[in-house]
């Protein structure tokens, strides 16, 4: 009996969680809190802001705009939040990916986030007033849909999965936006002109931006039924789903509103797309998806002397990265290293922002995310690496770096208290001077040639004349003199967006204007104030948002090179200003009729762009409206899920028998998500199976920590010897009867423990924790009855059961453990396809058992265009004290060797002069290299297009070693006698061997890996051992790959 106990407990301890991820190793990327903020909450009628800038300007204001977005929408959606609705508020983008109130990583294009359970907007003040303005209308949107379907009369949180992610986002767009948008407008254009118009149901393939055609979908159906069906539209939708929603709702079938949709856009659209299906692009075509870019090629960069481009792009599928080509040619010459993957920089900013060369045309400087701010990177072009980072003291946020022409100064348009303004970086001493400071947003600064003079671009005209059409503000272009320090405005298309100012050889100014609803190339003279139209493109000059930059200029040759919008994507052209056909246009002329979104029905009520108008007029809070408050933590659960069952069975060896099954998991966190409190709690049999755990984690600060307490039952079930035995069957009468009695062990870890990490980047942090375990045990024996000739169960009613409780062990476990993790991967399909992991750790057990366990794990992917070569070398073991009494680690799992089942691998090994016992040991030496080809997927990933399987096809070869000791290496080891001389077997002659000889033992074969939508990875595989009558072995992993 204490053997037994013993085997089962060492092979419970195998499920540990400390050996358990030890062995199989948890990776994955970091989210370093760079910076502790200190929040302070303020309080309007409808909002409570939780924000630590420092600008009680900025404060008054945002909380006025926040007030007026919820009078549009409320208006609009029919709909009251009944509580103050919590807004998180960063200084800036950086600051941003730090939150701790989402719980995933935020990447660089995630302008603001709204979560569901405590209906929490989450966002960052962007670079301009008019973007942040947008970004409040848009989460605020989704506040407000969340509060009508969470905690609408007839709909819940299950709901939600109803909607389609095109109808949300584009609603949320439609009521931030409008009808009128030439940024939307243009991406229609692009539809019709390509062919591509998409039914409402391609809507959902993820083929289509979401945001851009969802907008364009609310606003033909609102321009069919008024903007009044817009909530019992959402909500329906919601409740019964699309299909069923729109007949009720809008009188058609949603096969009918489809074609209506198609045949709407292309009624709109046609007439200025014409009958000639190919826009009137001017110059050449230097970078494209076809020939040698990317999908999204974008931010070109053109060196002074007009020889080289430089410019960003997904190409290589798995980031944005900066890449340089010839200028004339458009060949790639190299890619810039950005220093992402190496964790020296945590993110490029890509989304609103550009480069800039250097004079002398060998240095280029972008602008990364690197420690939870933005800093300057400048990389020398030749050797495509970085030389140089500058973290500018007291400019935390910057986009659009511009070079002075003397070389000796950076240019920036930084973001500091919710304010942008010019700065000057000299790169000598990095000293920082501000040269602009108001409350307009400055950007895309640029320089004249003899740098006496910054060309950028303000909403300084929209404000002060309160020209918001539609409620956005609108840029107009500007000038500022570096000796007088004085600016001055050009007045030129006002109500419009004029973007990207740059000068040319001749002095004068080009720049992007949507002044006719399109998105076309323009030249002004600042001396008399001419303007010319120099492009008439159907779709546009365009960046990845309306306000990127997406041109520049070669001041010697005049050439442009621009980013030209075209199938859903960008592309990179050069021009000769000498050759565009210029036409001059009036510097007043501005009409975005050609911006309306389709509208069948001029008759709709339309109440929702009247409404954004009107917020032109500024609405001031009453004094005393807005009032600081305490913080409280508002602890609540994010999160609860459950499930129970009961049953009662029939067994011929157990009898009739009752089970219970069921659990709970719950996450609490407070307003900032800074502590989070997670609870588990399960049974799964009899009320004795009952177990649960709890854990507080504090990620207020970079060091993240937390304790846990925890109960984990492990149940496991042996069989005794049959026996004669005698049953009482009445008080006097007594039969003789078998009985094979079964025993039920349950063994209890009750752990108490504390852990922490502390993240260095995004890819390299270093973890720990300690924990304390009291094991118990609990042994039950069980009857059961068997009549001794016939061998039939005596299971019947009438027999008596029969239960005993059998002495029960415990024992103590403490365990400490460090670990420092790296992981710049890039996950594919089904496995990590790019870049590098490793682990290396140690973990100290004292207690009933006492040794030390050592983990090295390093895991490398190249990447080749369609393929991956994935290596991996592993080592764990167990050292010292008694690690070697534990239950041994098998090599012939199949997460370390596949093929090497112990059912087949057998009789192979003993052909081979080998036994099964080569394959466990206290410590284990694997190595894998396997050759990954994606297989089904999407599209620039997978050799075969699919939008439901994914999958990947791979070829292995698996080696490796278990072993207890060294010296088993040399051969095997022999047990001794008392004089330490080999114990010989009198019947062989052989010496016994105690531990045998190890030698390596390899196989190779192929593999499936498929992904079953995301919620497990199944791989089928096919292994061979590579031994003299090896043979095929079939076997199931149910685990990404390594």
């Amino acid at each position: 009996m204490k053997k037994l106990l013993s085997a089962v407990s060492l092979f419970s301890l195998l499920l540990l969680p400390g050996l358990l991820s030890a062995q199989l190793g948890n990776f994955g990327r970091n989210k370093p809190n760079y910076d502790n903020f200190d929040f302070k909450v303020y309080q309007s009628p409808n909002f409570e802001l939780y924000t630590y800038l420092n600008n009680q300007e900025w404060l008054e204001d945002f909380l006025n705009d926040s007030e007026e977005w919820y009078r549009v929408h409320q208006r609009v959606l029919n709909d009251t939040i009944d509580f103050r609705n919590p807004l998180i508020i960063y200084a800036n983008h950086a600051d941003f990916q730090q939150t701790n109130a989402i719980n995933g990583a935020i990447g660089t294009g995630t302008g603001g986030v709204t979560e569901a359970f405590k209906n929490r907007v989450i966002m960052p003040v962007a670079h301009t007033n008019q973007q942040t303005h947008h970004v409040l209308g848009h989460e605020l949107v989704h506040a407000f849909q969340y509060d009508m379907v969470i905690r609408g009369d007839s709909t819940s949180l299950r709901d939600l999965g109803n909607l389609p992610l095109w109808m949300v986002e584009g609603l949320a767009e439609y009521l931030s936006i409008g009808a009128v948008d030439p940024f939307t407008a243009m991406w229609m254009r692009d539809a019709v002109l390509n062919d591509d118009v998409p039914s409402l149901k391609d809507l959902n393939s993820g083929k289509y931006f979401p945001y851009r055609y969802g907008q364009a979908f609310w606003a033909f159906v609102t321009g069919l039924r008024g903007d009044e069906v817009i909530a019992p539209y959402f909500r329906a939708s919601a409740k019964l789903g699309l299909e069923k929603a729109t007949p009720i709702v809008l009188g058609y079938s949603l096969e009918d509103l489809s074609k209506l949709w198609e045949e709407s856009l292309r009624k709109t659209y046609g007439p200025y797309v014409g009958e000639v299906k190919e826009d009137r692009n001017v110059g050449r075509e230097l970078i494209s998806r076809e020939e040698n870019g990317g999908r999204i090629n974008v931010a070109p960069e053109i060196s002074p002397n007009g020889k080289y481009l430089i410019f960003l792009s997904e190409k290589d599928l798995f980031s944005i990265d900066l890449f340089l080509a010839d200028a004339r040619s458009g060949k790639i010459i190299r890619k810039i290293r950005t220093s992402t993957a190496s964790g020296h920089v945590d993110d490029l900013s890509y989304i609103e922002n550009s480069g800039t060369w250097s004079p002398d045309s060998k240095q280029f400087a972008y602008t990364v995310v690197a420690k939870g701010q933005n800093a300057l990177v400048i990389a020398d072009v030749d050797k495509g690496k970085a030389v140089r980072k500058i973290f500018p003291e007291g400019i935390p946020a910057f986009v659009d770096p511009a070079w002075s022409p003397d070389g000796k100064y950076v240019l920036v348009s930084g973001l500091v208290e919710g304010q942008s303004d010019l700065y000057l970086i000299n790169l000598r001493t990095e000293k920082v001077s501000r040269l602009t400071n108001d409350e307009y947003s400055e950007v895309h600064p640029h320089w004249s040639a003899d740098g006496q003079k910054i060309y950028f671009s303000t909403d300084r005209r929209s404000i002060q004349d309160k020209n918001r059409p539609f409620g956005a503000y609108r840029f107009n272009l500007a000038e500022y003199d570096i000796v007088s320090g004085q600016s001055r405005d050009f007045s030129v298309f006002p109500g419009a967006d004029n973007l990207n100012p740059v000068e040319g050889a001749d002095g004068k100014l080009y720049f992007l204007s949507n002044r006719d609803g399109f998105r076309n190339i323009y030249r002004f003279d600042p001396a008399s104030e001419k303007v010319e139209q120099l492009t008439d493109l159907i779709t546009g000059v365009s960046g990845i948002t309306h306000h990127a930059p997406a041109m520049s200029m070669d001041r010697r040759n005049n050439r442009l090179v621009y980013t030209y919008f075209n199938q859903r994507g960008y592309r990179i052209y050069g021009a000769l200003t000498d050759r565009l056909e210029a036409r001059e246009v009036p510097a007043d002329s501005v009409d975005f009729s050609p911006a309306t979104l389709p509208r069948l029905n001029p008759r709709a009520p339309l109440v929702v762009d009247r409404l954004l108008a009107d917020m032109e007029q500024e609405v001031v809070l009453s004094e005393g409206a807005i009032k600081e408050v305490p913080y409280r933590p508002q602890f609540k659960i994010d999160y609860a899920a459950g499930s129970a069952g009961a049953g009662v069975g029939n067994n011929p060896l157990f009898g009739t028998t009752t089970g219970l099954a069921g659990g709970v998991q719950l996450l609490a966190s407070d307003i900032l998500g800074n502590n989070q409190l997670f609870g588990n709690l399960a049974l799964n049999g009899e009320i004795t199976d009952f177990g649960g755990s709890v854990a507080w984690l504090n990620r207020k600060t970079r060091l993240n920590y937390g304790f846990s307490l925890s109960r984990v039952p492990f149940r496991s079930f042996a069989s005794l010897a049959p026996r004669l035995d005698t049953l009482q069957i009445s008080e006097d009468q007594f039969v003789e009867v078998g009985n094979a009695p079964y025993l039920i062990q349950r063994l209890y870890q009750n752990q108490i423990g504390a852990f922490a990490q502390f993240p260095f980047s995004t890819t390299l942090r270093l973890e720990g924790s300690v924990s304390g375990s009291i094991f118990t045990n609990r042994v039950d024996e069980y009857a059961r009855f068997f009549d001794p000739v016939s061998g039939f169960p005596l299971n019947s009613p009438g027999v008596p059961e029969r239960r005993r409780d059998l002495e029960s062990e415990s024992f103590v476990l403490g365990r400490a453990g460090l670990s420092l993790v790296g992981d710049n991967s890039n996950f594919g399909l089904t496995a990590p396809i790019r870049g590098q992991r490793f682990r290396v750790g140690a973990e100290r057990f004292l207690g009933e058992f006492n040794f030390t366990a050592l983990d090295v794990d390093y895991r490398r992917y190249l990447y080749f265009g369609k393929g991956t070569v994935a290596l991996r070398a592993l080592h764990y073991g167990r050292y010292g004290g008694n690690g070697n009494d534990l239950f041994p680690l098998y090599l012939g799992s199949p997460w370390y060797i596949r093929g090497l089942q112990a059912n087949n691998i057998v009789p192979i090994l003993e052909a081979n002069g080998r036994n099964i016992n080569e394959l466990i040991g206290s410590k284990l030496l694997v190595g894998n290299l396997e050759v990954r080809v994606p297989f089904t997927g999407p599209k620039p990933l997978a050799l075969v297009k699919s939008g439901i399987l994914f999958s990947d096809l791979n070829l292995f070869v698996d080696g490796g070693v278990a072993f207890t000791e060294f010296s088993q290496f040399n051969g095997p080891v022999f047990t001794l006698d008392r004089n330490g001389e080999p114990l010989i077997n009198e019947v062989t002659g052989e010496p016994f061997i105690a531990r045998p000889g190890v030698m390596p033992i390899v196989t190779a074969g192929v593999s499936a890996r498929v992904n079953v939508f995301g919620s497990v990875i199944v791989e089928p595989y096919l292994a061979r051992p590579l031994l003299e009558g090896g043979t095929w072995q079939f076997g199931l992993n149910l685990l990404p790959g390594w």
